[in-house]
């Protein structure tokens, strides 16, 4: 058999094709004391970088014209000292809604009271000490169950307490600043999931009642995640991304469009149900979705920086 031959193949000049990569689309050096800003104009134009600067065109986009920006966050962002980034946007007006697993409300009391979180589980469990501190127990459970005594969100009556107690380290509790900002941060709990939940005092009922309002109230917010609002799941692999599958169908249940929005995941690895809440389902239901994997204390900073940015060009 003769190999085939290449002298009749059809060629064609590189002016008329279409091509992906151009002079302009690439990246810059830094250069020794740049700003951020000509930091992020250096990115390639390409890929999650592209992306990058494009969610974080949408997130200012949807602060200038007073659209929803939710954000779903796992307790693994705050242990990596993320908190101070986070509570910037929420004081900036830029989060309009902060909703937190169990262990996220847990380790936010403890910095806030303690300025330590994040104990060695190896060793509690074989001790059979871990998540037994009576300090946390205590102060979580009692302010849980004044809420529901009140009528108020598992979140608002964390971060009303905080204040009341005249945390030490307030300034850099989530929950904390969101009751001293009126802005929502709830909190979603699993029975049985969270140290808290392992103390004498605490009240299933009162974890239940206040955990279902934060839902009711995340619904809410949902409620409001027309074209041009964003949603972003960073952290959560698995109970933030079916809380917000189950307070979008009951908003849209209830006649509200929640349609066009820009759907975001930030994870180290992207895991199925991440995936598909919020970026497919922000396709299917008229919008953009956007997947991003890389380490939190990396990843989300740059993406703050970049949404700070993109408002003082605007002006």
């Amino acid at each position: 058999m003769e190999p085939i031959d290449l002298k009749k193949v059809k060629t064609y000049p590189i002016a008329e094709r279409a091509n992906k990569v151009n002079l302009a689309s690439l990246g810059k050096p830094p250069r020794p004391g740049e700003s951020i800003k000509d930091f992020l104009a250096g990115l390639p134009d390409f890929l999650a970088a592209k992306d990058l600067l494009t969610v974080a065109r949408a997130i200012a986009a949807a602060h200038r014209e007073k659209k929803a920006v939710i954000v779903a966050m796992g307790a693994h962002v705050i242990k990596v000292g993320l908190s101070p980034v986070v509570i910037d946007l929420m004081a900036r007006g830029i989060v309009t809604h902060l909703a937190l697993n169990g262990a996220g409300s847990i380790h936010d009391c403890e910095l806030a009271r303690f300025g330590v979180t994040s104990e060695d589980v190896s060793t509690g469990v074989k001790s059979g000490l871990f998540g037994m501190a009576k300090e946390t127990g205590e102060f979580w459970n009692q302010a849980v169950n004044a809420a529901a005594a009140a009528g108020e969100g598992l979140g608002e009556g964390l971060g009303k307490a905080l204040l009341a107690a005249e945390a030490p380290h307030l300034g850099i509790s989530l929950l904390g600043n969101g009751a001293k900002l009126g802005l929502p941060v709830t909190v979603h709990v699993t029975i049985g999931a969270d140290i808290t939940h392992m103390h004498a005092s605490a009240d299933g009922a009162a974890i239940g009642q206040t955990s279902h309002r934060d839902f009711r109230l995340l619904a809410k917010s949902i409620a409001t995640l027309g074209p041009g609002g964003v949603m972003l799941n960073i952290g959560s692999a698995q109970l933030l991304p079916m809380l917000l599958e189950k307070a979008t169908t009951v908003a849209r249940n209830l006649g509200h469009e929640v349609s066009g929005f820009i759907g975001v995941n930030m994870d180290m690895i992207q895991h199925y149900r991440a995936l598909l809440w919020p970026v497919t389902r922000a396709k299917e239901l008229g919008g953009v979705g956007y997947a991003f994997t890389g380490h939190h204390e990396i990843m989300l900073p740059l993406l703050a920086a970049a949404v700070v940015e993109e408002l003082e060009r605007e002006g």
